[in-house]
């Protein structure tokens, strides 16, 4: 079964339980679930859900992949697929197609999202996309592994980079925390 809504509003309602100072910058997210957008699918361009992963090596490094279209460097993770059944499933699926390290040399260091960030997408004429907003729900994973096999078609290049790197602070803290447990 797909990921649904109230997946999604429980995962988000979870988070908020722990991190209570973002619940108005993420209200926004709880107002398209509460009018029935359908944040699971790519072509709600008020919001839409996608999964990031956050990868660590033994020494605390984290991993980073050149996306081709925004040519920019980010954290691997993508859109929702219908056959996802969770949120930290789709992180791993995600960061697997991205980069071919296999989900079993993977290890969750939680099972809550460690970060929910809303940020724009610019319009990608290719896609028949136009500007819209993703809701990233970003999992923080450990592994031994390293790149195997990048996504051709989706990342020209993969970096093991210090966690100080990241540039969102909430993100960076909270990933550095996760990396010391």
């Amino acid at each position: 079964m797909a990921i649904t809504a109230e997946h999604i509003r429980t995962t988000l309602t979870r988070y908020l339980d722990q991190h209570p100072e973002e619940k108005a910058d993420l209200a926004p997210v709880l107002d398209l679930l509460d009018t029935g957008a359908e944040i699971t699918s790519r072509k709600e361009f008020r919001g839409h859900a996608t999964a990031g992963a956050i990868l660590t090596d033994p020494v605390g490094k984290v991993l980073f992949i050149h996306h081709l279209a925004l040519n920019k460097w980010l954290l691997p993770g993508g859109h929702l697929e219908l056959g996802d059944t969770t949120l930290i499933g789709a992180s791993l699926r995600e960061l697997a197609e991205e980069t071919g390290i296999r989900p079993e040399l993977v290890v969750p260091l939680r099972d809550e999202p460690v970060h929910i960030d809303v940020h724009p997408i610019p319009a990608n004429p290719a896609k028949g996309e136009g500007d819209h907003q993703h809701i990233d729900f970003r999992f923080v994973f450990a592994t031994n592994a390293d790149v195997a096999e990048l996504q051709a078609e989706e990342v020209t290049d993969a970096a093991w980079r210090s966690a100080e790197t990241i540039t969102d602070e909430r993100l960076r803290n909270r990933v550095s925390a996760a990396i010391r447990r």
